[in-house]
C-alpha cells in the first residue's frame, strides 16, 4: 500500500507563506497557471498538470507554476517527475526571482518532496535551512504545524537506524502470488498465513500453513483444514502458542453480523472442528478484523470501525471468560488509539507489549509500526519502532517470535508481469528494542497414572508473588500433548487439573522445569488411600502462619474439594530434623491447622478436613543438606 500523504488544501493553500504573487508578468501565462488552479480544483489533475506545463512553456522563469505542478506530481505518487520539474524551477531562482518568497516556496516543496520519497536526511536538512523564511501566519497554520513535528522526530530518530537485513521465506512459502499476515506458534515450528491467488473478485482468501524441516526449512503449505476454509474469504488470522486456538476474519459469510467478522475454532484431539461466528459481544455490524490472541488465548486483540471508537479504525479487546464465552468488546483506550487508523494488533508472547500499525501517532510517514508496554495495567505511550523497520512507505504488521530472534513481515511488490505479488519476508529482531525477560518455550505429556492413556488436562501457569496466571493451555486428548511457556525470572507454580483426578503441583523454579523438554505428567485418578504432596505452601521460618504466596495451591484445593463432594481429606504437616522432636510435631501440626482453617474459612466443612503433624518422623530424603531439609518441610494431603 501507498499513502497519497498532501491533499488538495496544501496545493491550493501552499502559498500561505507569503501572500499570493507571481515572478512573472505576462498575463497569458498567468491565465493557464489560474486555470491550471481551477481544474485542480475539480479533481482533473492530468489537465490541471497540462496547464501548468502551458505556463512554464509560455514563461520558462514562471517559479509558481513549477512548485504548484511540482506539488500535484507528488499527490499522484509521480515522484521523480515531480523531483525533475521541482529541479526545472530551482535552476531558475536567481537574481530577481531569488526572493525570500520564492526561496521558501522551493524549501517548503523540496522537505515535502524529500519526506515522500524517504529521504529523511535531506528533508530534516533542507527544512532547517528554509524555516527562518516562513512568516509568522504560516507558522500557525496545520501544515507547517505538522511539518515541524515530523522534522522535530527526525531529529531525534536520525541518528538511531538500526542496521537490518530483510530475508525472503524460502520457496515453497512464497509460491503464491499473494501471501500475506504471517503467524507462527511460540516453538517456532508452524507458521500460518493468509494466501490469495489474484486481487480479482473472485480471487478468495485461505488460510494455508506450513511446518519446519530438520535443516529450518519449511514444507510445501497447505490449506489449514476443509473446516476451516470455504467458498468464502478467510484470512488475517491469529493462533494461540500451542497451536490449539485458531481466530480468523471472514467476511460476507451468511452467518455475519456485519462485513467482516471474527470466527473461532479449536483444535480438539488434532483437528480442527468447525468454526463459530464469535457473536455479538465480539463482532459488530461494521469491520472487524485483524485479530491477535494472547500466547494462551485468554485475550483477543482486533481492529474496527465500530461506532464508540476515537477515530476511523481503532483497537478493541474481549477476554475469554471462565465458561469458555467471550466479554463484549471494549476500546482499548486513547493512550493507543487516535483520531485516525490503528490496525493490526500484535501481543507479543510474554502478555506484556502490543504491538500495532498506526497513521495517528508520530511517524516518518504512512502507516508505522509501534509498541506499547503494559505497566501496572496499563498501556504505556506508544514507542516508534524507528528506522529502518518504519520508513516513509505503509509497515502495517509485524510479528515476532517468542524466542525474540526474528520479526516476520510481509512486503509489497510487482511481479513480472505487473500484477501486484506479496511475500513473506523475516529479519533478525533488533536486541536494541526492550522485549522483557527471555521466555522458555517447553512442551510435554499428560497420561492417566494408571492406565498410560493421554489426558486433556488443564496446565495454569501462576505467579506466587500475586496469584496471578501468566499462562493457561490444555493438554491434547489425543496424545496428550501440551505447550507451555515459562518466563526467566518468575517465581511461579504449575497446576496441572483435571476433574476425577488428583492436582499436580510444581515449584517450576525448584524443580527446574524451564530445563526439562519432555515433561510427563503423570494423573492419578481420584481414590481413596492417595497421597499428594501440596506443593507451594510457604511458611516463614519457626512459624505456622500461611504466607501470600501460597494463595494459588490452597485455591486449587478449594476447587479440588468443590469438585469432589464425596472426597474428605487428611492434611499432614511435616518438618526437618532441626529443634527438637516434641516441638517439631507440635509446629507441624499448626501448620496443617492452618490450611484446614483457610478451607472451612472458605466453606469447607470441617468434617471433611482432617489434620495431623508428623514432625520430623517421615523424612522423604535424609537431611543431609540444606536443600534436603526444605524437601522434608512440607504439607501432603491425602484421600480418606
Amino acid at each position: 500500500m501507498r499513502r497519497i500523504f498532501i491533499g488538495i488544501l496544501f496545493l491550493i493553500n501552499i502559498n500561505l507563506t507569503f501572500a499570493q504573487t507571481y515572478s512573472i508578468i505576462d498575463s497569458r501565462a498567468i491565465k493557464f497557471f489560474k486555470e491550471a488552479e481551477e481544474l485542480t480544483l475539480a479533481r482533473q489533475y492530468d489537465k490541471a498538470i497540462e496547464k501548468y506545463q502551458d505556463a512554464i512553456n509560455r514563461e520558462s522563469s514562471f517559479l509558481e507554476a513549477y512548485v504548484k505542478m511540482s506539488q500535484l506530481l507528488i499527490t499522484q505518487g509521480r515522484l521523480e517527475e515531480a523531483e525533475q520539474v521541482a529541479e526545472a524551477g530551482k535552476k531558475r531562482l536567481a537574481g530577481k526571482n531569488a526572493t525570500a518568497k520564492n526561496v521558501a516556496d522551493f524549501g517548503w516543496l523540496f522537505s515535502n518532496l524529500y519526506m515522500e520519497k524517504g529521504e529523511f536526511q535531506k528533508a530534516y536538512d533542507e527544512f532547517q535551512k528554509t524555516d527562518p523564511l516562513f512568516e509568522d501566519d504560516f507558522r500557525k497554520t496545520m501544515y507547517y504545524v505538522q511539518m515541524k513535528s515530523k522534522i522535530d522526530f527526525l531529529g531525534e530518530q536520525l541518528g538511531n537506524s538500526m542496521s537490518i537485513e530483510k530475508e525472503k521465506l524460502s520457496d515453497p512459502i512464497n509460491q503464491f502470488p499473494l501471501q500475506y499476515f504471517p503467524v507462527l506458534t511460540a516453538d517456532g515450528e508452524q507458521i500460518l498465513f493468509t494466501k490469495r491467488d489474484g486481487t480479482g473478485n473472485f480471487d478468495k482468501e485461505d488460510i494455508y500453513t506450513a511446518y519446519s524441516e530438520p535443516d529450518g526449512t519449511w514444507n510445501k503449505p497447505v490449506s489449514i483444514a476443509e473446516t476451516i476454509n470455504s467458498q468464502y474469504n478467510e484470512g488475517t488470522c491469529s493462533v494461540t502458542a500451542d497451536g490449539n486456538i485458531l481466530i480468523y476474519t471472514s467476511c460476507d459469510a451468511p452467518d455475519s453480523e456485519g462485513s467482516c467478522d471474527l470466527y473461532i475454532a479449536y483444535k480438539v484431539n488434532g483437528n480442527w472442528q468447525r468454526p463459530t461466528n464469535m457473536g455479538k459481544k465480539v463482532n459488530s455490524r461494521s469491520w472487524d478484523s485483524q485479530p491477535s490472541l494472547s500466547a494462551d488465548g485468554r485475550i483477543l486483540f482486533f481492529s474496527s470501525n465500530r461506532r464508540g471508537g476515537f477515530g476511523g479504525n481503532d483497537i478493541w479487546y474481549s477476554v475469554r471468560q471462565n465458561d469458555g464465552s467471550w466479554a463484549d468488546a471494549k476500546n482499548l483506550g486513547n493512550i493507543v488509539n487516535t483520531a485516525k487508523d490503528e490496525i493490526s494488533p500484535f501481543m507479543f508472547f510474554n502478555n506484556e507489549i502490543l504491538f500495532f500499525a498506526s497513521d495517528g501517532h508520530q511517524g516518518f510517514g504512512g502507516m508505522d509500526i509501534f509498541l506499547s508496554r503494559v505497566k501496572g495495567g496499563e498501556f504505556s505511550t506508544p514507542e516508534n519502532l524507528g528506522l529502518p523497520i518504519n520508513d516513509h512507505l505503509d509497515q502495517v504488521a509485524l510479528f515476532i517470535t517468542a524466542q525474540k530472534d526474528y520479526a516476520y513481515f510481509t512486503e509489497l511488490t510487482s511481479a513480472e508481469n505487473g500484477n501486484d505479488r506479496s511475500l513473506l519476508y523475516r529479519f533478525k529482531f533488533p536486541e536494541s528494542i526492550y522485549l522483557g525477560e527471555n521466555l522458555t518455550v517447553t512442551g510435554g505429556k499428560v497420561f492417566n497414572s494408571k492406565t498410560g492413556e493421554p489426558i486433556d488436562a488443564t496446565l495454569s501457569l501462576v505467579s506466587l508473588t500475586n496469584d496471578s496466571t501468566l499462562y493457561q493451555f490444555k493438554s491434547d486428548g489425543k496424545t496428550g500433548d501440551f505447550m507451555m511457556l515459562y518466563p526467566d525470572k518468575s517465581i511461579s507454580g504449575l497446576y496441572v487439573e483435571k476433574k476425577g483426578f488428583i492436582p499436580k503441583i510444581y515449584n517450576v523454579e525448584r524443580d527446574k522445569l524451564q530445563n526439562v523438554k519432555d515433561l510427563n505428567v503423570e494423573l492419578v485418578p481420584v481414590a481413596s488411600g492417595e497421597e499428594f504432596v501440596f506443593e507451594n505452601i510457604f511458611f516463614d521460618f519457626d512459624k505456622f502462619e500461611l504466607k501470600t504466596e501460597s494463595m494459588s495451591s490452597l485455591k486449587r484445593l478449594l476447587k479440588f474439594l468443590q469438585e469432589n463432594p464425596n472426597v474428605n481429606i487428611l492434611i499432614t504437616g511435616h518438618t526437618d530434623n532441626v529443634g527438637s522432636p516434641g516441638y517439631n510435631q507440635q509446629l507441624s501440626l499448626q501448620r496443617a491447622k492452618s490450611v484446614q482453617e483457610y478451607l472451612v474459612n472458605e466453606g469447607m466443612h470441617p468434617g471433611r478436613v482432617l489434620v495431623e503433624g508428623k514432625g520430623d518422623k517421615e523424612p522423604v530424603v535424609p537431611n543431609s543438606s540444606s536443600e534436603n531439609q526444605a524437601l522434608n518441610r512440607r504439607i501432603t494431603v491425602k484421600v480418606l
